[in-house]
């Protein structure tokens, strides 16, 4: 059981409990938070609460949440595309399409499942059962540039340097219009959309910094190839900012327009490059993995 307590402040007023307990807690959804007032199991101010009860400040929330099921997670073979490989750390070119990690609705044909078939036992065990060797991830429909962690100290290394925005992240991605200027930055905030916590957007409230450097490859009409180099690591970073800017990715359903000229399966994005100090021997290594034959068909299309 895990218990989490928050006080309403005066911007919270008036929001309904379930609603600011989804927003703030990211592993759960407004139906899970409803069944968890249901049960007992979320309290405010010390007595029981309904799900449209709307905030006063100074309110304290307390919350438990239940241990979750173990689910086991089984390995799979599934091809993998190996840019590089050894005892420490195993760099992969992830195919658009394939889930990270397991999750409700794909426990099954993910990278993980995929790793486990391929390493066995040697992946790190820092982010737990579920997501073995996993220091970063990259969205479903976006392929590209991802490295594993085989072992626990290799994990911890990786993930300070992603925190401390030492490692080269960089993307390809096909956006709506042009662009005046050659190159720019956009340094916003990412959160929680405060009107759907599905999604995410540049927002003051309970957000973090966000930093996305980009500059232009190539105008092609309405659309323009971009290089997009993260700084920081928010989740959607690249399409939340560029979509902030004016220049939603083509393929983008969740941030772009309803009605897409080219029917793709997602959005245009490529983790293209991923450069980091190898734990093990200190040095600076870099990959490279080539843009996916769809993604060049769909360039060749808007070149015409």
């Amino acid at each position: 059981m895990e218990y989490f307590t928050f006080g309403a402040e005066q911007e919270d007023a008036g929001c309904r409990i379930d609603v600011f307990i989804a927003e703030n807690m990211e592993s759960l959804s407004r139906s899970g938070v409803q069944r968890l007032i249901e049960e007992g199991h979320i309290r405010l101010n010390g007595a029981a609460v309904k799900a449209n009860y709307k905030l006063r400040e100074k309110d304290i929330i307390d919350v438990e949440v239940p241990e979750a099921k173990a689910v086991e997670i089984l390995p799979e073979n599934i091809p993998l595309d190996i840019l590089y490989e050894d005892k420490d750390v195993i760099v992969i070119n992830k195919p658009q399409g394939m889930v990270v990690h397991p999750a409700p609705g794909h426990m099954t044909g993910t990278l993980v499942n995929a790793l486990l078939y391929h390493c066995r036992d040697e992946l790190s065990g820092i982010n737990g059962e579920k997501r073995p060797g996993i220091v970063h991830r990259i969205d479903k429909d976006t392929s590209g540039v991802l490295m594993i962690a085989k072992n626990d100290v290799t994990h911890q290394a990786l993930a300070e340097q992603l925190a401390e925005h030492s490692i080269t992240r960089k993307y390809n991605a096909v956006v709506f219009n042009g662009f005046q200027e050659e190159e720019g930055i956009v340094d916003q905030p990412i959160g929680r959309n405060p009107l759907d916590r599905k999604k995410m957007a540049v927002t003051q409230k309970h957000s973090r910094r966000a930093v996305t450097h980009y500059r232009v490859l190539e105008r092609m009409g309405n659309y323009t190839l971009i290089e997009a180099q993260l700084e920081t690591g928010r989740t959607h970073q690249i399409r939340v900012h560029m979509t902030f800017i004016g220049h939603p990715l083509l393929g983008d359903m969740v941030y772009g327009p309803k009605k897409q000229p080219f029917h793709l399966d997602g959005q245009a994005l490529h983790a293209r490059v991923l450069g980091f100090i190898h734990p093990g021997t200190g040095q600076y290594m870099e990959f490279e993995a080539p843009l996916p034959e769809n993604f060049e068909k769909l360039l060749m299309r808007l070149k015409v």
